[in-house]
């Protein structure tokens, strides 16, 4: 006899139905026909509770966690109706994310450097099947940010997963820092907080500040009040192409943040790296870094409009030797330009003027590395972004190189918005 699922249960509708088979793991609130309790229990749906997804005419489709507030109203966990969600079900996710990570990242360290895994993405959401969930790991420290109800309530079981998981590979690991101070928690009616997870047991973990290393560079980060969970850990292996190009350059590292992509050049023998960034606090930290790794004598910062500054550099060739240049090498890693599609032809036109700015202050010869972290903005967006702009500039493009995110944040195909950094590379001819 069929035994009877312990879950409520999501009916939905024929267009979910073929999303899921396809892949996709979310549910929207009008796909939802109606939620029906447990047939073995009688349990009802709760907001943040565990539900069966199913068709109208019976068939399981996978298993997911309820958001009543959300627009996406069902996200799931697993597709296989074997599986019970409980602690063990956790625990082994828990282990295959770092078992990924060990693989994909374990044999990519810089020679003498540090392991790729001190500081990773150990848990990308979605694409490791903890939706709504983010874990960065900077050395000692986890820092988490929780965008979902159903992970928000799964926190005591997940969190302990984590941490005995990484222990027991040998990590040492401080503690978890939750930043679960993102907009988008409002969305699912959850509160604003910051600080560290009371771990049961534990030692208080002290201040949450870190020296963390990547390809060899330091940096000294703020995990309270820097952007994200403190540092973008995306562009890893994009850092060192550029890295891989600039020795004997100058370069123009545009929205530099803290400085890695400059830093990474500097290491790498730059002749010269100037920092550009609007926040006076990030051109701070990136002039602190370069100190920190003995590189503030090859590196220069600058607070400033990055639009306004490239205009400023094409209009007058002495400012562009007074900011250390004339640059041969100029990054570009904007800012997400749109966070949604009905922005997508707005956000081309700001990369199309960003690239074509930068390419009419590089020399034949020169490199731009260009760069969208927008999944709408697609890669061939970007291209033909990036095409109009030497179009515009009256220049042709060689193509170097082309990338995506680091491994630690893995694309999942039939998941289109896990892949959403493209980074390319090329030389002016």
């Amino acid at each position: 006899m069929k035994q009877l699922r312990p879950y409520p249960q999501a009916v939905v509708t024929k267009k979910a139905a073929r999303a899921i088979s396809a892949g996709h793991p979310w549910v929207f609130e009008g796909e939802v026909r109606s939620l029906e309790p447990s047939p073995a229990t009688g349990e009802a749906a709760t907001n943040g509770c565990v539900v069966d997804v199913r068709e109208e005419k019976g068939t399981y489709l996978g298993t997911g966690l309820l958001s009543e507030q959300s627009k996406i109203r069902v996200r799931l966990v697993t597709r296989n109706a074997n599986d019970r969600v409980d602690d063990a079900f956790w625990r082994r996710k828990a282990a295959w994310a770092w078992d990924y990570r060990e693989c994909v990242m374990g044999a990519r360290a810089l020679p003498g450097a540090e392991p790729d895994t001190n500081c990773c993405r150990v848990v990308f959401s979605e694409a490791d099947g903890f939706p709504g969930l983010t874990v960065d790991r900077y050395e000692d420290v986890l820092v988490s940010q929780v965008g979902t109800v159903g992970m928000e309530r799964l926190r005591p079981t997940v969190y302990p997963a984590l941490l005995d998981t990484l222990r027991g590979r040998g990590q040492a690991i401080r503690g978890i820092y939750e930043r679960n101070d993102i907009a988008s928690r409002a969305k699912e009616g959850l509160p604003s907080y910051t600080g560290w997870w009371p771990e049961p047991g534990a030692c208080d973990p002290g201040e949450p500040s870190v020296v963390a290393r990547e390809n060899g560079v330091a940096y000294a980060l703020d995990l309270v009040h820097s952007q994200k969970t403190g540092f973008f850990l995306d562009q890893k292996y994009n850092r060192r192409a550029v890295r891989d190009i600039a020795a004997g350059r100058r370069v123009l590292d545009c929205f530099s943040h803290v400085g890695p992509f400059g830093l990474n050049a500097a290491a790498g023998g730059a002749a010269f790296v100037r920092c550009v960034d609007i926040s006076q606090a990030a051109c701070d930290l990136a002039a602190a870094n370069a100190r920190l790794n003995g590189l503030e004598d090859v590196m220069g910062f600058t607070c400033a409009n990055v639009f306004e500054y490239l205009d400023a550099l094409i209009a007058d060739k002495r400012r562009r030797t007074e900011e250390g240049g004339p640059f041969d090498l100029i990054v570009l890693d904007p800012p997400a330009f749109t966070k949604s599609r009905r922005n997508v032809s707005a956000a081309a036109r700001g990369y199309r003027e960003i690239n074509n700015q930068a390419l009419r202050l590089l020399p034949r010869g020169g490199y731009l590395a260009t760069c969208s972290c927008s999944h709408f903005m697609d890669a061939e967006r970007l291209k033909a972004a990036v095409a109009q702009a030497a179009h515009d500039a009256n220049v042709q493009l060689r193509q170097v190189e082309e990338r995506q995110q680091a491994p630690d944040h893995p694309i999942v195909w039939g998941i289109p918005e896990t892949h959403y950094l493209d980074f390319l590379v090329f030389q002016v001819v």
